[in-house]
């Protein structure tokens, strides 16, 4: 059974979202500040973490900022409807998503079922591995290699990174990436595949030649160059 953590101090809501998940076959464990979300994951197993950004001792960016130094968990943050600043900030530190309060259950769980396909490995062979240049990705093993160094991915800049070398040459764009990436249609203002590749682009080494590996295309979408 997926286990699920979920950190909110809204112990009512925390209450009949644990009771729905639970209803759709998710274990879930509940706790209602940052310090006790950080003591949760250190002491379990879980596959994912919903994450609240307003709460007491230790709010939701603190909590996502010490998980992301060593634990690459995917992460669900839940944001405050319409507060841009608050979903860009928590996918710059690493969050895979956000959904804005309030939300529908059903949205709830489709992005959580979303989030969970990426992670999922694949038995199938002839996608086990890729390669492309100096980048190689184990999909069984949910890792990338970068010039023998292996990268500190989370589950989202992994399956990026995987759609953009699947198709070198080629512009993908932030509509068709969203969809291929996140599990979601892209909506007006969504930056959250822009933040994604920003991520991506730093934890990247640079190329041997020198030369640079995405190239943006303002107003059409990204390329992974090919040569």
């Amino acid at each position: 059974m997926t286990k699920l953590l979920l950190i909110d101090d809204d112990r009512e809501l925390a209450e009949l979202l644990a009771e729905f998940l639970s209803l759709e076959d998710f274990d879930v464990d509940m706790v209602h500040d940052g310090e006790a979300g950080l003591a949760a994951i250190r002491g379990n197993q879980y596959d994912m973490v919903l994450l609240d950004v307003m709460m007491p001792k230790l709010n939701g960016f603190e909590v996502l900022k010490q998980l992301r130094v060593d634990n690459n968990i995917p992460v669900l943050m839940l944001t405050a409807k319409g507060d841009e600043i608050d979903r860009v900030l928590g996918l710059e530190m690493g969050a895979d998503d956000y959904l804005p309060k309030p939300f529908s259950e059903r949205e709830l769980l489709a992005r959580i079922r979303a989030i969970l396909r990426r992670i999922e490995p694949t038995t199938t062979k002839k996608t086990e591995l890729l390669t492309h240049l100096d980048i190689e990705i184990n999909s069984r093993t949910q890792e990338a290699w970068c010039q023998t160094i292996l990268l500190d991915l989370t589950s989202t800049e992994l399956m990026l990174l995987e759609a953009l070398i699947s198709s070198p040459g080629t512009i993908l764009t932030k509509a068709d990436l969203s969809e291929q990436v996140l599990g979601k249609k892209l909506t007006p203002f969504d930056r959250s595949i822009d933040m994604h590749l920003s991520n991506l682009r730093k934890k990247l080494p640079e190329r041997k030649d020198e030369k640079m590996r995405i190239r943006t295309l303002r107003g059409r979408g990204y390329m992974w160059l090919d040569t």
